[in-house]
């Protein structure tokens, strides 16, 4: 009988997390969804019932994370697949944005990411096997603006995929992207409902005509954790409804 695998996902407590945790769980993968807000956790974890807990941590305190995913790997037994969902936006223009703003946004969305990631890679390369994904956005490919540290960071997320890959991949651990494009979530209707000539913009340029659902993006990271991709590494899968070609 094949053991049973063990998933963390980060940002698990809702939106894009949520979704890609129910999935994981639902397709009998042990799911660990790691976010700061307990109650949004605890309520994420009796929606999605079987098959998924919650550990409550700061992905920004970068000293305490090989404690955390050591403790996960004790409890657990491995970890054998890293969702790197976790991620916060600021829209302000840029001539206003603060090197504290910046560093903030950087902190979040890539150096927690890299930090978590490095200590999860320890145990699946030890092993032999595992699959990381990461998620970045649309807006590492387009010239978006009011986002700039947003922007940023999600590019860079794109590099690190490529290159860990580059690295990962002889010792069995797989390393991808999936790069949502605009997904009805409580992240973008702030962005797009108070900005009416944006959401026009977004749907206009948008083939399938429609925003996505965080569904879509949720079988995207289960198709890249399975063994059905097991000969993919370093993509960065655009799930955007041909917004990226929209014209």
């Amino acid at each position: 009988m094949n053991r049973q695998k063990v998933a963390i996902v980060t940002g698990g407590g809702s939106g894009l997390g949520l979704a890609i945790a129910r999935k994981l769980a639902e397709s009998n993968i042990r799911t660990i969804i790691i976010g700061r807000d307990k109650a949004k956790l605890d309520a994420a974890v009796k929606n999605i019932g079987n098959g998924v807990e919650a550990i409550s941590f700061d992905l920004t305190d970068l000293k305490k994370i090989p404690v955390l995913v050591q403790d996960v790997i004790h409890k657990y037994g491995s970890v054998d697949i890293l969702v790197n969902n976790a991620g916060i936006n600021q829209k302000k223009n840029a001539l206003e944005v603060t090197d504290s703003d910046f560093q903030h946004i950087l902190l979040t969305n890539l150096n927690s990411v890299f930090a978590l990631t490095r200590e999860a890679a320890k145990g699946m390369t030890a092993s032999g096997s595992g699959s990381i994904i990461n998620i970045s956005s649309m807006a590492s490919q387009y010239g978006i603006p009011a986002v700039v540290s947003y922007t940023a960071s999600k590019s860079a997320i794109e590099g690190i995929t490529k290159s860990l890959a580059v690295e990962l991949s002889p010792f069995g651990v797989r390393v991808n992207c999936v790069a949502p494009g605009f997904i009805e979530t409580e992240m973008s209707a702030k962005a797009l409902n108070g900005d009416p000539e944006r959401r026009r913009k977004v749907l206009s340029r948008t083939p399938m005509g429609r925003l996505g659902q965080p569904e879509d993006v949720a079988r995207a990271v289960y198709f890249l954790a399975s063994d059905e991709a097991n000969f993919i590494t370093g993509s960065i899968l655009r799930v955007d409804g041909g917004n990226a070609i929209g014209f």
